[in-house]
This record gives C-alpha cells, sequence and structure tokens, in this order.
C-alpha cells in the first residue's frame, strides 16, 4: 500500500487538517470538547486473564480507532466506552505495526466525530495536550510541550514533557488546534515527564481497508504491563541499557504486587509474572508463562 494514494483519499475529505498559519489556537477547554467525543478508554483482558487499562481515538473513517499496539497486543477482550459513558463493542483487529507501536482497531461507532489528523510536523516547543486514563482516571487531559523531535530505533518519535501515567498508552497528542499529532507510546523509566509519541501520520503505514479480525488476536510482543491497585494499567517503559539500578528501584516501587515481565535476547522472547519482593524479603521465584 502506497502511503502517497491513501493520503490523497485522506486530504479528499477523511479527517486531515493542513494546520494554516494563522488559525486561531483554542483554549484547553475548547480542545477537549471538540476532541473528547472522539477518544476512548480501553480495558483490556489478556492472556494470564489480567485487566488493564488504556486509550485510544477514533481517526481516518466510521468505526476505526487507533491505539498503541502494546496496549492490545495479547488482548483476549477488551471493553470501550467514551466519555459521555457510552459503550461502543470491539469488533477486532484491523491492522499493527509492533515497531511503530501502533494499532487500528473496528469498533461498532459508526455515528461517532473522528480526531482530526495534523499533515504538519509540530515545531519544536509547541504546546501538546494529551488525553488518557492515567491510573485508571478516564478521560484525564493535560499538557505539555513538543520537547524535541527524534529518531529512536529507526522509528521518528516526538519527544513529550506532557505528564504520562499507566493508563495513557494508546492515547492521542493533540494540538493547539485539536488535531492529532501523535499517539502516546512509551515513557522513559525513573526520569519526570520524559514520554514519546509516535507521529499520527504514522498512521497512514496501516491499512485501514483491511478486514478487521475478531479477538483473541494472541502475539507476543515485548511489552510490559504494571499492576496499580489490583488494576494493570498498559505502559510501555524504558530505560537506559545498562539501568540495572533503575529497574530494581522500580521494582521496589512495586513490592508486594503482581508483575507481568517479558525479556527479548537475541531474538527469543520469554515471559514472566511473579510477584515483586517487598524489602526484606529474598526474590520471589519468577512463574514462567
Amino acid at each position: 500500500m502506497r502511503i502517497a494514494g491513501f493520503k490523497s483519499l485522506l486530504l479528499a475529505g477523511l479527517g486531515f487538517a493542513g494546520g494554516m498559519p494563522g488559525q486561531a489556537a483554542l483554549s484547553p477547554e475548547e480542545i477537549y470538547e471538540k476532541t473528547s467525543p472522539s477518544v476512548l478508554t480501553l480495558e483490556v483482558e489478556n492472556s494470564n486473564h489480567e485487566r488493564f487499562v488504556g486509550a485510544a481515538c477514533l481517526v481516518v473513517r466510521p468505526g476505526l480507532a487507533v491505539t498503541a499496539w502494546h496496549v492490545v497486543h495479547d488482548a483476549q477482550k477488551i471493553e470501550a466506552w467514551f466519555s459521555d459513558h457510552r459503550r461502543a463493542k470491539i469488533v477486532g483487529l484491523v491492522a499493527k505495526d509492533e515497531k511503530l507501536d501502533l494499532a487500528l482497531i473496528e469498533i461498532e461507532a459508526n455515528d461517532r466525530p473522528r480526531t482530526v489528523l495534523a499533515t504538519n510536523t509540530p515545531r519544536i516547543g509547541a504546546k501538546a495536550f494529551v488525553i488518557g486514563a492515567p491510573k485508571g482516571m478516564d478521560f484525564s487531559i493535560a499538557d505539555g510541550l513538543i520537547s524535541q523531535v527524534r529518531e529512536l530505533e529507526g522509528v521518528r518519535q516526538y519527544q513529550l514533557s506532557c505528564p504520562i501515567s499507566p493508563g495513557n498508552s494508546g492515547g492521542p497528542v493533540l494540538n493547539d488546534r485539536g488535531e492529532l499529532v501523535g499517539i502516546v507510546s512509551w515513557r522513559e523509566a525513573g526520569v519526570q515527564n520524559l514520554s514519546f509519541a509516535v507521529p499520527s501520520l504514522e498512521v497512514l503505514r496501516l491499512d485501514s481497508r483491511k478486514p478487521a479480525v475478531p479477538w483473541p488476536a494472541r502475539e507476543l510482543s515485548g511489552r510490559d504491563s504494571f499492576p496499580e491497585n489490583g488494576t494493570l494499567h498498559s505502559e510501555r517503559v524504558k530505560s537506559d541499557p545498562h539501568g540495572l539500578a533503575e529497574f530494581r528501584k522500580a521494582l521496589a516501587e512495586l513490592a508486594g504486587k503482581r508483575v507481568s515481565l517479558t525479556l527479548e535476547t537475541g531474538g527469543a522472547v520469554q515471559s514472566f509474572s511473579f510477584e515483586a519482593p517487598r524489602a526484606g524479603h529474598g526474590t520471589t521465584s519468577p512463574r514462567k508463562e
């Protein structure tokens, strides 16, 4: 599928905005009012029967939503709802790109408005807004800046100063006109306000014309989900390759809670589930999944 051809279709009327110079910026209240009807909270049950939350937003065509792949990669069941408490049935997975950490899902919500995709790369220092479910607090809005545009692991990504917590993954990153500029993907472990989003134009690499494949879509991927207060919140967290101290600190903060961990070594993938050790106790032997 050629991106240029698909882009032409979108420009013909499927939810694109060029961001004309001089176009008035919206207030945070106006941005939320404009975009929240197209944002969903996702509650996902994985193959271990654990539940966690993430976010998504409607794009491109009726009934199509984009989220982060790591939110839905091991889903056995997904429930979705809008800010007006209306629930939407998830039909299935339309397309995915593991490297980009993007997924398109089909939902039964053809009458809902769609988020407009921005065609222009945001300027460094531009205002940015995120809507998601941090710590399960669904449909929360927060702001920050586009701190930098980076190439990481062969993928172009927007560095954000917006506060990102577990539950924000897959949610929209919006500019000051309420246009979609990115999808929340991951954050740096042990560092405040250092998060990253996949540019919204990368959605065009996924073929939205494919038929939806019903859940379960059981595919293993190297993404972590950490438990919080009995509920899992989908989050992709990265740390420095030499950050063993940071990992130990993160594990200590999860003491007594159930942890799911995926290890990738030399192309081999292993998944473990165990209770994070409490202070003064020996490490609980992990259970291999």
